[in-house]
């Protein structure tokens, strides 16, 4: 930065990793992501009308009394636990049709939609025909967007954007070297807008935000989008942006336009205020006329203290977090890579394993930091009024993917805002499992929004492959005893973790119920999304104890009784938790040797799903490993082979994920080729799009949170007691190094390798106290040592 605060062409960090295109995005999926948990931004770039689509991680459709009216309107049709235990005794005498048709009325409506917000349009109106785009650049260690404009006359304009996270704005400091031009900025929204002001120092927006929305694969909605203001309950739907610029240009207003002549800097700082964000930090509502003036001081606030100690506090910020862990595929990181020529279609997949590492951690420190909702199917980035899937949180995997790196990858503060999100539910659906179940703790299905929806979703038509599921809050729960396993902070387990996992046992305990064996079933149970082959050669989705299911409470019961011991409660449901635990129905093996995905040995409708429940058991629960359980090892191998290697992103992601664990890395890394590959809109799933966002398609980010994770499955893993290095790394990745790598018990490990062999290792003590014993694995030895508090053995590689 010069003295004015404006912004030059600075050297990048001398080892960050920087994405480079040689045009302006014409698309939102070759758009570059910028944001600061809260607030994000697709910088599309260049010259004219270049567009900034921006979004607020609190604009959601719904309102905070919607899960409750919804349980209500469900509740009056019948549902409930008489129809529950009709719908049990139907599926126990084999009548699925009747069974179906019961448990279709447990449906509530869909879950809410997560909207996009606005956009800022900057265009610069002497860019002619002699000007020329140098390029854009988006630097993975310190989340900035860079741009490169060339004008007549000899003129440069440098355009920087980021997302301040010590702001809690978006920021864009524009210099113009070699004389001086003019620009004109607008700010639009496909919301409602019912507000709107220009004036010198900037632009604002009201808009009002839908008080229901329905997914994009449900067209028999009359009304996609519905307004009400204020919404029932009180609440009013409101957002209020407003944007303020710093210039030492001639200032112009012409209609709803921002313009300035003759500047040679300008600096633009975009804040945001609405009433779903008072709602999900426990704050007291606002007017609208009060949102409006505090998105106008936090934008006023933050441009008084000038673009360079803006960029200045964003880059020690951003790189704390991101700094924290490191893993590089051979000998390159640092530098400035052309996405199209070096990433996507480059000869060094290594390079291309390490870029898109650090592209899931930063999308994840972008998308999910405390005091905001946590990231969703499209971690925080959608421009769709009506987006895939609702761009919600899907608790059959896709939200526990996005979290996978988090504690392994040093992001555990990422990991706060799902905390928030489950805290939530564990309140919503302590109401949904007590009426609608007769059962105590609390309950979580398939789908949920910002607003805590437990009920299951599908207006009385979903399929219940994937609608009548009741173990999401389950597998939600596992993030919190995660959480404290990586930091063993015993405060957090305490009161935090302890009542969650407790209530979920509740629930578990609630609702298994005895079979004539004597065993204890989850009835109805399904295996998402899959179906199987009845008897009678039928497509089924309904029946009891599905392989996930079990391996679900029994991770959870195996958990609270751990927690127990830790925190030495003498508490009376561990009695009930040791009864039920071995009356529970073990894994089983099925006659062509795979795992069985259902408790009889159903056939599959679809033998190549890209669902792999049954083997979740395996990652990311740990019981299932070649070590301990080599028989069931070996048949999760089996049905993984019969899968076969197609998928999406996110499922190309797990499969990586569970040969990592399966000890298979050359298999592995045949998939993440897979999953690496450009996407061409061909008939073949997966892929990257021009952005490097993996997609299904469409755009899903779970895809490249689950990558992160496996990558590093490959190289460290730290479940079952010990610590593994370099327990499934591919033989086309001889060299290598990983630093920074949280492992669970309160560990980090820090290794390189040469010619497939280790040269490094450290492994560290993180916790206070006496000192520690650590096991680690390597090559087929085991080496036990005493590790004192705050200190690091060197293993002999």
């Amino acid at each position: 930065m010069d003295d004015l605060g404006r912004p030059v062409p600075e050297a990048e960090g001398a080892g960050d990793l920087v994405l480079s295109w040689p045009r302006p995005a014409s698309s939102w999926s070759e758009a570059a992501p910028v944001g600061n948990g809260r607030l994000g931004a697709m910088v599309f770039g260049g010259a004219r009308r270049a567009r900034l689509q921006l979004n607020d991680a609190t604009v959601w459709s719904g309102y905070p009394q919607g899960p409750a009216r919804a349980l209500e309107e469900v509740l009056a049709t019948g549902a409930g636990p008489g129809r529950l235990a009709e719908a049990r005794r139907a599926l126990r005498e084999g009548d699925h049709r009747r069974a179906e048709a019961l448990l279709l009325s447990f449906e509530g409506r869909y879950g809410q939609e997560y909207l996009p917000y606005a956009d800022l349009w900057l265009d610069l109106p002497e860019a002619d025909g002699a000007a020329a785009f140098r390029g854009r650049t988006l630097n993975l260690d310190d989340g900035v967007a860079g741009e490169e404009i060339g004008l007549g006359g000899g003129r440069t304009v440098r355009r920087l954007t980021w997302a301040s996270h010590p702001a809690r704005a978006v920021c864009v400091a524009v210099a113009v070297r070699g004389g001086t031009t003019g620009m004109r900025v607008e700010l639009t929204s496909p919301l409602r807008v019912v507000h709107r002001e220009a004036g010198a120092s900037g632009l604002a927006l009201g808009v009002e935000i839908p008080v229901d929305g329905a997914p994009a694969h449900e067209p028999d909605v009359p009304e996609p989008l519905r307004y009400a203001a204020p919404a029932p309950g009180g609440h009013d739907p409101f957002g209020a942006l407003a944007v303020r610029v710093a210039t030492d240009g001639e200032v112009s207003i012409t209609g709803d336009a921002w313009t300035v002549r003759g500047m040679t800097y300008a600096l633009l700082v975009l804040a945001s205020s609405t009433a779903a964000a008072r709602f999900w930090t426990g704050r007291e509502p606002l007017t609208r006329e009060e949102h409006l003036r505090l998105a106008a001081r936090d934008a006023e606030s933050a441009a008084a203290a000038g673009a360079g100690e803006l960029l200045r506090a964003h880059r020690r910020d951003l790189r704390a977090l991101l700094g924290t862990t490191t893993l590089v595929i051979g000998d390159r990181r640092a530098g400035t890579y052309d996405v199209a020529r070096d990433i996507l279609a480059g000869p060094d997949d290594g390079l291309r394993a390490t870029v898109m590492f650090q592209l899931g951690r930063y999308l994840l420190a972008s998308a999910s930091r405390p005091g905001a909702p946590p990231a969703n199917l499209q971690g925080l980035w959608n421009q769709d009024l009506r987006p895939a899937w609702s761009s919600n949180y899907t608790l059959n995997i896709n939200t526990q993917m996005n979290y996978w790196p988090a504690e392994p990858a040093g992001l555990p503060g990422c990991h706060e805002p799902l905390f928030e999100l489950i805290d939530r539910l564990s309140r919503t659906g302590a109401e949904v499992a007590r009426r609608l179940y007769g059962a105590r703790g609390w309950v979580a299905h398939h789908n949920t929004d910002m607003w805590g929806w437990a009920l299951p979703v599908g207006m009385g038509r979903g399929d219940p492959s994937w609608a009548i599921w009741m173990m999401g809050g389950v597998w939600l729960a596992r993030h919190l005893w995660d959480h404290y396993d990586f930091g063993r902070d015993p405060v957090f387990l305490r009161e935090r973790a302890w009542p969650v996992l407790r209530g979920c046992a509740e629930f578990c305990l609630d609702w298994l119920v005895e079979a004539p064996d004597g065993r204890l079933d989850t009835i109805p149970s399904t295996s998402p999304e899959n179906l199987f082959l009845s008897h009678r050669r039928e497509p089924e989705s309904l029946t009891y104890s599905a392989a996930l299911d079990m391996a679900l409470i029994r991770d959870l019961f195996g958990t609270c009784l751990e927690a127990m011991r830790v925190l030495g409660l003498d508490d009376p449901i561990g009695a009930r938790i040791a009864a039920a635990l071995p009356r529970l129905r073990d894994p089983g093996v099925a006659p062509d040797g795979r795992l069985r995905e259902w408790a009889e040995d159903h056939p599959e409708h679809d033998p190549h799903h890209r669902h792999l429940s049954h083997l979740a058991a395996v990652h990311p629960l740990g019981l299932i490993d070649p070590e301990r359980t080599p028989g069931l090892a070996a048949a999760a191998a089996r049905s993984l082979d019969a899968r076969g290697p197609a998928a999406m992103g996110w499922s190309l992601a797990w499969k990586i994920a569970l040969r990592a664990r399966l000890r298979d890395g050359d298999a592995a890394r045949e998939l993440f080729l897979h999953a690496t590959c450009p996407y061409d809109a061909g008939p073949a799933s997966g892929g990257l799009l021009p952005n490097l966002f993996s997609t299904h398609p469409p755009f899903q980010i779970d895809g490249n949170h689950g990558l992160t994770a496996a990558l590093l499955e490959l190289v460290v893993q730290s479940h079952g007691g010990a610590i593994r290095l370099l327990p499934a790394l591919p033989a086309a990745w001889p060299d290598g190094s990983a630093d920074g790598v949280r492992c669970r018990g309160g560990w980090t490990a820090g290794l390189a390798w040469r010619d497939g062999t280790l040269t490094r290792a450290t492994v560290r003590n993180d916790l206070p106290g006496p000192p520690r014993p650590v096991r680690v694995h390597h090559a087929g030895t085991t080496t036990d040592a005493l590790v004192p508090s705050g200190e690091q053995i060197h293993l002999s590689p």
